[in-house]
This record gives C-alpha cells, sequence and structure tokens, in this order.
C-alpha cells in the first residue's frame, strides 16, 4: 500500500487498531526507523497537520516501522514470568503537546490506528519493487527500491556502477531489517519478504544468522548494534531452559530472539518491550543449537578488534559468559574424540542431513572459539584449569582434524588399499574404514592437485561430502595447514562448474539422492536434491569465501564469485538460496530478502575494498601450537597419553 494511501485512510479511520501504540519516525543514519515507547492512547489528539507534512518524508524514505500490537503477545503464566523478567518499561507521553510537536531530531507521532507489521519490520512495498524493476529494463542497471534516483543513470554507465547501486540497495535493505529493543538496535530480523504468505519464524533475530550483519556494520564503524546484541543475548543465556522436564546445561545459547510490545501491568493503554528467546524449544525438530554460542565468541572478539574498544570482553558478565560457554564445551563425556559430538541439525543445516556425530562446521567452529576465548579471557588464578584444557583441547582437535579428515588424491589412494579389522595402538586403519565406502562421485570430483577436509568422521564411517563452511572456516581460523588451505582453494577453483557455477556457494556437494536421499533426511520435501540445505547455493557463504581468500592472499578467487552474484542476486530479490546444480533457479521454497544474503554481499565487497580489515576476523596459529602438534606427530601412541599428562600438570 503506497504511503499516500496509508495516511488517508489513518486519518479517515479505515485501519483497523492493532493495539496501544505509537510511532515515532526519526532520520537515522539516512533511514526512518521506529522507536518503541510506552503510549497513551487518550492523549493524542488529531495529527494531520504533522501527517501531512512528513507524508513526503515518507514516500521518499519508503519505510515505516512500527511495534506490534498487544494481540501478538504470550501465552501462559509461565510465558508471562519469562517476558517479565526481559522487560523494558518505556515512559509515556508526558502531554498532549508532546505528543504533537516534532521532536528535536525532526520526528513526527503518528496516530495509533496506523496498520503495520510485527517488530517494527516493514517489507518493501509491491507498488514500488515494480516501479524499480520497470527502471532496471529501462537503464539496464540494478537500482535499489528505495533510492529510484541512483537508478536514472545513463546506458552506457559502467560496470562498477551498476555495482555500486546493488550495494546501496543492499545497505538500505540491512539497515531496513533493524529491530529496536527500548530505542535502542539490537539485531536484524532473518528475512523480510513482502510475498511470503507466512513469516514462520523469518521475523526473529537469529545468533548465527546476525553474525554477517554484525561483521558489516563493524567494517562501517557502526558499532553500537554490535554491542547491544552481544550484551542482549548474553542475558538470555542465563534463563532457565526446560523442554519435556529437561533442562540442558548452562551456557546454552538462544537460537534466536524476538522483540515483542505486550501491555503493562495495570495501565490499559501503555506497553513494553520485551525479549523471547528460543532455545530450540520451539524449533523445528527441537535441536539445541550448539553453534550459537561459538558464533558468539567469535562475534564478540571481532567487536573488540574492530572497535578498540575492549571494556565489553573484560567485563564480569561477559568474562562469565565465555566461561559458561567453554566449561559447556569442554565437559567431559563418553567420546573418545576431542571433536565436539552433536546431534543433526544443530548448525546452519538446521535439519536431518546425516551430519550427526563430528560435523566438520562445529568443529571449525568450535577451533575457532577456543583462541578467540583463549585470547579473550582475563588472567587469573580461577581460571587456570580451564585454561589448561582449552589448550590441551586446541592441540588434540587440531591433530584429529588434520591427520583423519584431510583428504586427496595421496590420501584416496591410501584409503583404496586399507586394510581392516586392525587390533594395534599403530593401527593404520584407525576407525576400520572400508574401502568400498569410496563413493563413485569421488574418483571424478578429486582434482589431481587440490585437497579438502571431509565432512564427518566416526568409526567404521567417513563422510566424504564437500561442506564449504566448514573447509572455509578452517581456513580462516587455522585450523586447517596452510598448506591443506591452499589445496581447498585450489579444490575450489578445479571444482568451479560444480560449487559455483551461476550463484556462489554450494552449502555441500553432492546432493544425497534417491534411495540415499530417502534414508539419510527421512524424505525432507525442503531437502530435496540440489535445494536448501542438499546441494542448495547460499549467497551468504560470499562472506567466509572471501575471509578465506584474504587470509591466503588470493583475493581474486572471492571477487570472481562476488562478479557472478552480481549478475542476478538483486534482480532475483535477494533469495535465501538457489535450487539445481547450476543454481539457475531461486529456490523453491527461499525467502526474498533474506538479511544474510544481503549481509555476506556487503561484508564480501568492504573486504575486497579494505583487505587489510579481514586480520580482525581471521586466527593465526602461534607457536606454542605449532610446537605442540610437532610433538604429537612424532610422538608413539603410548607417549602421547604420557605426553598429554605432562601437559596438564
Amino acid at each position: 500500500m503506497a504511503t499516500s494511501e496509508v495516511v488517508r485512510q489513518v486519518m479517515s479511520g479505515a485501519l483497523p487498531r492493532l493495539g496501544c501504540f505509537d510511532i515515532c519516525l526519526s532520520n537515522r543514519n539516512g533511514v526512518v526507523s521506529v522507536k518503541p515507547g510506552v503510549n497513551n492512547a487518550r492523549k493524542i489528539s488529531s495529527l494531520s497537520a504533522q501527517v501531512h507534512k512528513s507524508s513526503r518524508v515518507l514516500r521518499d524514505r519508503r519505510r515505516i516501522c512500527a511495534l506490534q500490537g498487544r494481540n501478538d503477545v504470550f501465552h501462559g503464566k509461565d510465558r508471562v514470568r519469562r517476558l517479565d523478567s526481559m522487560s523494558c518499561k518505556c515512559q509515556q507521553a508526558e502531554s498532549l503537546r508532546g505528543a504533537t510537536e516534532e521532536d528535536q531530531h525532526g520526528a513526527v507521532f503518528v496516530d495509533k490506528s496506523v496498520s503495520v507489521p510485527p517488530n517494527g519490520i516493514t517489507s518493501p512495498d509491491i507498488d514500488e519493487l515494480k516501479v524499480d524493476q520497470q527502471l532496471n529494463q529501462e537503464v539496464g542497471g540494478f537500482g535499489s527500491n528505495t533510492k529510484p534516483t541512483a537508478a536514472r543513470k545513463k546506458k552506457g554507465s559502467t560496470w562498477k556502477s551498476k555495482a555500486d547501486l546493488i550495494e546501496e540497495e543492499a545497505w538500505t535493505l540491512l539497515k531496513n531489517s533493524m529491530v529496536y529493543y527500548c530505542n535502542n538496535p539490537v539485531g536484524t530480523i532473518a528475512a523480510n519478504d513482502p510475498s511470503s504468505p507466512s513469516t514462520l519464524n523469518y521475523d526473529q533475530v537469529f545468533i548465527r544468522d546476525f553474525i554477517p550483519s554484525g561483521i558489516a556494520f563493524l567494517l562501517k564503524g557502526e558499532y553500537d548494534i554490535v554491542r547491544n546484541f552481544i550484551l542482549h543475548t548474553l542475558q538470555l543465556q542465563s534463563w532457565e531452559k526446560t523442554m519435556d522436564c529437561y533442562s540442558p546445561g548452562q551456557g546454552l545459547m538462544p537460537a534466536s530472539f524476538k522483540v515483542r510490545t505486550v501491555p503493562l501491568d495495570g495501565d490499559e493503554f501503555a506497553t513494553e518491550d520485551v525479549l523471547d528467546p528460543d532455545f530450540g524449544e520451539a524449533a523445528i525438530g527441537r535441536v539445541a543449537p550448539v553453534d550459537s554460542g561459538l558464533w558468539w565468541i567469535i562475534l564478540l572478539r571481532a567487536y573488540g578488534k574492530c572497535s578498540g574498544d575492549l571494556s565489553v570482553q573484560e567485563r564480569v558478565d561477559v568474562q562469565t559468559g565465555i566461561k559458561m560457554i567453554l566449561k559447556l564445551c569442554l565437559a567431559d563425556g563418553f567420546d573418545m574424540f576431542p571433536t565436539l559430538l552433536v546431534t543433526d541439525g544443530s548448525c546452519m543445516i538446521d535439519r536431518r542431513m546425516g551430519i550427526h556425530g563430528h560435523p566438520l562446521e562445529i568443529q571449525a567452529l568450535f577451533y575457532s572459539a577456543l583462541l578467540c576465548a583463549r585470547e579473550m579471557l582475563a588472567p587469573e588464578e580461577a581460571s587456570a584449569d580451564l585454561v589448561r584444557a582449552l589448550n590441551n583441547r586446541l592441540v588434540a582437535l587440531s591433530f584429529h582434524i588434520r591427520e583423519h579428515y584431510w583428504i586427496d588424491m595421496r590420501k584416496l589412494n591410501e584409503i583404496y588399499r586399507y586394510k581392516t579389522e586392525e587390533y594395534s595402538y599403530d593401527a593404520v586403519n584407525k576407525f576400520n574404514i572400508y574401502p568400498d565406502q569410496i563413493p563413485s562421485w569421488l574418483v571424478g570430483f578429486m582434482p589431481s592437485t587440490g585437497g579438502y577436509l571431509i565432512g564427518n568422521l566416526q568409526p567404521a564411517h567417513m563422510d566424504f561430502r564437500f561442506f564449504s563452511l566448514g573447509n572455509l572456516w578452517s581456513i580462516v581460523s587455522s585450523l586447517a595447514t596452510d598448506l591443506q588451505s591452499h589445496a581447498i582453494l585450489d579444490l575450489i577453483e578445479a571444482k568451479w562448474d560444480e560449487l559455483v557455477a551461476d550463484m556462489p556457494f554450494k552449502i555441500c556437494y553432492p546432493a544425497l539422492e534417491g534411495q540415499e536421499w530417502q534414508i539419510i533426511t527421512g524424505s525432507d520435501p525442503k531437502n530435496t536434491p540440489w535445494s536448501y540445505h542438499n546441494g542448495g547455493s547460499w549467497p551468504t557463504l560470499l562472506w567466509q569465501l572471501t575471509v578465506a581468500c584474504i587470509k591466503l592472499n588470493r583475493p581474486e578467487i572471492a571477487a570472481k564469485a562476488v562478479e557472478i552474484a552480481e549478475k542476478r542476486i538483486s534482480i532475483d530479490n535477494w533469495p535465501e538460496y538457489y535450487d539445481t546444480k547450476r543454481a539457475r533457479f531461486i529456490g523453491k521454497q527461499a525467502q526474498l530478502y533474506q538479511t544474510w544474503s544481503v549481509a555476506g554481499y556487503l561484508v564480501a565487497k568492504l573486504l575486497l575494498a579494505n583487505p587489510s580489515a579481514a586480520k580482525n576476523l581471521v586466527n593465526e596459529e602461534d607457536s606454542e601450537l605449532i610446537n605442540a602438534f610437532s610433538c604429537m606427530i612424532s610422538a608413539s601412541p603410548r607417549r602421547k597419553r604420557g605426553w598429554k599428562k605432562q601437559i596438564l600438570v
């Protein structure tokens, strides 16, 4: 609905009331944003003059943000208690005069009967999108739907200027996805798709989804939203989590949270903001997000590196939060391996895809989080045992992944000639892998130069699929050696048509098909072959690819991928993922205007423009780990156990 029509219906009272709220519009960073507040409908009079005065601004900015009405709230006493613990009581409007005059920042208050979507987020107007598409067709550009004047460039404009228009559109979309809690930005919603009939949980702030958004803001010098996100999610960590009468260990971070506006107790017309987290108890499959806490630590370090503000990581509550995550991850169990044992769907691949056990993605994030935590932990006697356990795990984890997950043509030949059923400390086939497990596709996929880290390793089982995020983050975190890292990029270049093709980047390769797809995914209709997590192409992976390439001084690989993405991603309205082997189709169930597709592209562009900024995101391997790793390689199995005891002393 166009803005002028909204204003007309607001003034005539034609639109229904969603609840008691005011809309506060302010121009911040060139984007109109919403600020939640406590409202008193009895004190609001006619605002026709202010509305007409602000209608031009609304048309230009094309964004109306508002708070959710009282109807979209919790149910049950337990939920009330839970929401109250994170509530923020905002102040009531002081007077009729204060509600009808512009504030010192030029904000205008509009009548409470405006119909708006929840969470203070609005989707791009459909009519406006059509206008922009028409402009694109006329000038051959990729103009932003919020910057029509920028799209009116001459037909002779260069490719660089078209890329600039895409970048401008991306920044507008990213800022339009921002969510506010008590007047402060705290994150970005997962997607802002106007064509989607159901938002599901895409209107929530996901921890993993916000990472590229947060890094984009950090690289742009906008630190407040990242700081707020870190501190508010930390508060959610301490909440009691229960599902089916069972509570997981302390330290678990939520998968996502939503900002809700609910009525204040005892005041019929006032409202307050509350944070409502999901720790997996409402997620599809009810899977706990193992990667959330790991990503939180990684973002915390990036915030300190980029902003220079180390006071956040030095706070007592933040130090406690880091330790809680580490204790949860380093807890003793029955596993003989240094890798983290997780269930299926506990990371970016959050549906059943046969990655239960020790998936590479979790191990790479685990290793990176351990390095970041060691760097940020305050030196104190109380943490001495935790730091020793952390160092031991780093050495064992790096040795295990580099030795047993790595595969290239030489290793493939070795596995092909494995002897089985070995019982010995010096066994070559330590995990009793049967050579017949080598899939036929791998013989043609493996180049003569290059290699990668396999997706999973368990007794008598190797998952030979190529998982992109795990391999790319192994480069970024230095979990892979320097030679292995370059070999991974060599393989990406050699298999460009399989992994990139028409849109970067395949989340995994190859797809599960036929009976294998039926058994492993349970015939998941969303994870059909070459779709979604089953071989779909995800533009958000551009930023991890770019960081990895810059670290190895091979940015031309990432630049080539970004150039391919720019040909379609804006025209296609920033999809969540693409389908088919060559990523020719927009994902059949993909959300449009997916925030981390937008943010992943922006981070890639910012880093390619300023490669030195990538140093704030990578982990460099230190000499202590290298020396310890060398000792493990040269030691016999019995000496390894003695060496480990010596380290723990």
